[in-house]
């Protein structure tokens, strides 16, 4: 099968290193093609031309030169053409003029039957000619100058001399050829000779052992000369079976694109050839809705599909880079070299740009899109397996976000080891009870009573100390551990509510919970098993959930929303402002307060902007008959404005910091206490400062 991503016929730009080592190799070697065509005895080469032997030779090589032996199916390796046996045994004989004469003919013949452009062509010939001169020229220092007048045959003593003249064409053509190579993937040359050497230097030792007795026959039996194709068809098609067996090994077979296995040997050459100043980068990327046109159309559409789609993406890559199959609708992009993320970026809108061209097929037009993960080494993994995990990360953001494209990003992996040891370690914190509850007191403006607390979560991890929520939280609500966590927080909520509430302090507990929270059927009966449990009124507790998930059409509709109602459990919207409510979904959900998000309320004293948003969200929760209340208040001034304004509930440092349950209930019982005094002596509560 052709190989999709070979792109050497693509002629190179004027001025760069390719064209410049391309045009030099060409002049030199076409400087000695004519040289040699000056010394070339022409009287001489007529006589030879009319004996048979003449033409059986030319017609070997050019048949020779037609298809190669191909050793490996790797890209850089290419094959070894039979022609190199003739051709070496007709330098040995008859000089280098002719030889190079019928290699360059042969060359020339290949080129057009292949269909190979014309500065490919132009190359091969002239480095087959400078690799056949540097022979010569080692035969000529022993003394070696065979001609078509005097044609020469070697004997046992001559072997060093074919041998050196032998190392010499091999070392040319293989230097020659792999330059090209590491030029035009831009790969060190010495990779590419490690690659290359090894599986080409047996087949040249294979044909060039053979020239010296191709040429003891073409003296004593010119008739036998043509047997030596039988054993050559022996080599070439088992060579050609083994090839066929690794190309089949590592490459797809519907779209000829390298699979999984080729991926992983070309990613770990560019890990091992990477530069400090460059990344390597892996992109992974799904065709989105391809489900669709198989369904729909039939797999036999869906492949003659993904054969254009490796088609287009192996067009809009670099030669280096590498386009694999990983399988169904799913291809990976190696980027062996790349700047940084933002040129990876730029790559990968490249690629769906080149992919949304419309496809027409079966008389129908398709829409093709792709989502894009991209992970980068060193940046975000050290090999290959971590390259594509974190790559498929990325991709299944992109998906979800319906971003097209994503870069990898630790925090939003849920399966990167450390997060899935934190995870492991929480699920073991809520198994052992290691969580704990802080208190935070919400404080009326007007009056300086106590409304009730919010019960925040803290983690002292044995090893790392404490933990921020917003490292774990969003951890368990990708996960299993969110029911586990949600039920944890409301039991440990609702025993320090009963101890509280049969003790005289009649305060209510705000408690947290997320939008997958409120929409799991088991939590309204959690809450009413809990309260019959502890004896305790449903205004004991009150749920907290972000403006969020206003923006989902489900959350009011849900079982949940109509069964805490039922229950008479009070609902409260967190950090409002921050999202896109609408006063009808706000009405619909049934909340009996709104929290004014911190970010605006610190940001009232120094900014008109600020207090005027807080303001309009007072007077419209107001005008619902709402309870508004201002989180993150830190200052006298800042709670004097809210009371102004008529905000009814503070909440922040101003007040009292976090505290755990037992300072929490010693302050509560302090501040219940100042105020019943103040009742009793007829004083008028302040919102005042606690220490």
């Amino acid at each position: 099968m052709t190989d999709p991503t070979d792109t050497r016929d693509t002629g190179p730009r004027v001025g760069t290193p390719l064209w410049a080592f391309l045009a030099g190799v060409t002049v030199v070697g076409f400087t000695a093609l004519v040289v040699a065509m000056i010394r070339l005895d022409w009287v001489a080469l007529v006589e030879l031309a009319r004996t048979a032997l003449f033409w059986v030779l030319a017609v070997l090589v050019i048949l020779g030169e037609l298809r190669p032996v191909m050793v490996s199916s790797a890209s850089l390796v290419g094959g070894t053409y039979p022609s190199t046996m003739f051709t070496f045994a007709v330098l040995l004989h008859f000089g280098l003029p002719v030889a190079v004469l019928m290699q360059a003919v042969a060359v020339a013949i290949n080129g057009v039957v292949t269909r190979k452009s014309w500065h490919r062509v132009m190359f091969n010939i002239a480095q087959s000619t400078l690799a056949l001169t540097a022979a010569a020229v080692v035969l000529g220092a022993f003394g070696i100058a065979p001609s078509p007048a005097a044609p020469w045959e070697p004997s046992g003593g001559h072997l060093p001399a074919i041998a050196l003249a032998g190392v010499a064409y091999f070392a040319s053509r293989a230097t020659l050829v792999s330059g090209a190579v590491a030029l035009h993937e831009r790969r060190s040359i010495v990779r590419v000779l490690k690659v290359t050497v090894g599986p080409q230097s047996l087949v040249y030792a294979a044909l060039l052992g053979l020239a010296p007795l191709v040429v003891v026959v073409m003296n004593h039996s010119p008739g036998l000369v043509p047997l030596f194709v039988a054993p050559l068809a022996a080599v070439y098609f088992t060579a050609t079976l083994s090839m066929r067996r690794d190309h089949q090994a590592l490459h797809d077979e519907l779209t000829g694109l390298p699979n999984r296995k080729m991926l992983i040997v070309s990613t770990e050459e560019a890990l091992a050839e990477a530069r400090q100043d460059e990344r390597v980068g892996l992109f992974l990327l799904d065709l989105d809705r391809f489900k669709e046109v198989n369904d729909t159309m039939g797999h036999p559409v869906g492949d003659r599909l993904l054969q254009m789609v490796a088609h287009r993406l192996t067009h809009s890559v670099r030669p280096k880079d590498v386009v694999a199959r990983l399988g169904g609708d799913e291809f990976a992009v190696l980027l062996p070299s790349i700047r940084d993320a933002h040129a990876a970026r730029e790559v990968a809108a490249r690629l769906r740009a080149a992919l949304t061209e419309p496809v027409r097929l079966e008389g129908m037009t398709f829409d093709v899109d792709a989502s894009v993960g991209i992970a980068l080494y060193p940046d975000h993994a050290p090999d290959f397996e971590l390259l594509l995990q974190r790559a498929d990360v990325a991709m299944y953001l992109a998906k979800e976000g319906r971003t097209g494209v994503e870069l990898y990003q630790p925090d939003k992996d849920r399966n990167s080891p450390e997060r899935l040891t934190l995870l492991g370690d929480l699920r073991r914190a809520i198994d052992n009870r290691e969580l704990r509850l802080h208190y935070q007191p919400k404080v009326s403006l007007g009056s300086g009573a106590v409304h009730g607390v919010e019960a925040l979560l803290r983690w002292r991890h044995p090893v790392h100390g404490a933990i921020a929520p917003s490292e774990y939280v969003p951890l368990a609500e990708q996960s299993y551990l969110m029911r586990q966590l949600t039920a944890y927080v409301i039991e440990e909520a609702l025993e320090q509510a009963a101890f509280w509430w049969h003790t005289g302090l009649r305060v209510q507990i705000s408690v947290n919970i997320s939008a997958r929270d409120l929409l799991d059927s088991a939590l309204p009966e959690q809450l009413e098993v809990g309260l019959a449990k502890y004896g305790l009124p449903p205004s004991a507790i009150q749920l907290e959930v972000t403006e969020r998930i206003l923006t989902g059409d489900q959350a009011y509709t849900q079982e949940t929303i109509k069964a805490l109602a039922t229950l008479g459990v009070p609902l409260a919207l967190d950090d409002f402002g921050t999202g896109y409510s609408s006063l009808i979904r706000l009405q619909r959900l049934a909340v009996s307060e709104v929290k004014i998000d911190a970010s605006f309320v610190r940001r009232m004293a120094g900014s008109e902007d600020d207090e005027r948003i807080v303001r309009s969200i007072v007077d419209l929760v107001r005008s619902l008959g709402l309870r508004s209340v201002a989180e993150g208040v830190e200052s006298d001034e800042v709670a004097v404005r809210l009371a102004e304004m008529g905000c009814d509930v503070g909440q922040g440092w101003l007040f009292c910091k976090p505290m755990p349950a037992a300072d929490a209930t010693v302050w509560l019982r302090e501040r219940s206490e100042a105020a019943a005094a103040q009742v009793e002596f007829g004083y008028r509560p302040e919102v005042s400062r606690s220490a």
